[in-house]
């Protein structure tokens, strides 16, 4: 069994810091569920391009008011809590936080813990490993 209070895991270094957003992961690879578990907060007012192209995403608005725009098909949807937004195709999209937004995300295959955004605004498949 595995017990970890999100309190504690931001004291640690599975707390990720970005220009747009930080983000603390609290279930890795490296804890052999086939998945992660991570606790994002978005700055408000910013905008961050994502491209996930080695992983699936499954997003959940715990707080906050944003929005999400494909960048295939120009579509754009609020982000509100309660919304969840599954990124099932390696969508290219923008994600915009008018207020911060504080969001539950499951990545597949799982992140190794260090993981930040490239040019392409794309995780690396393999990153360094968060030693607890």
């Amino acid at each position: 069994m595995i017990v970890r209070t999100l309190k504690e895991a931001r004291e640690t270094n599975r707390r990720v810091e970005s220009a747009t957003w930080e983000s603390t992961r609290l279930l890795l690879k490296n804890d052999n569920m086939g998945f992660s578990f991570h606790i994002t907060r978005i700055f408000a007012h910013t905008e961050t391009r994502i491209h996930y192209q080695n992983h699936l995403e499954s997003v959940y608005c715990i707080r906050g008011k944003g929005e999400i725009e494909s960048l295939d098909s120009g579509e754009i949807h609020p982000i509100l809590p309660g919304t969840i937004y599954i990124l099932d195709k390696h969508d290219l999209h923008l994600l915009r936080a008018e207020e911060e937004l504080e969001l539950a995300c499951v990545f597949n295959p799982p992140l190794n813990g260090k993981e930040v955004h490239n040019a392409d605004g794309a995780y690396p498949l393999e990153a360094e490993v968060v030693s607890d």
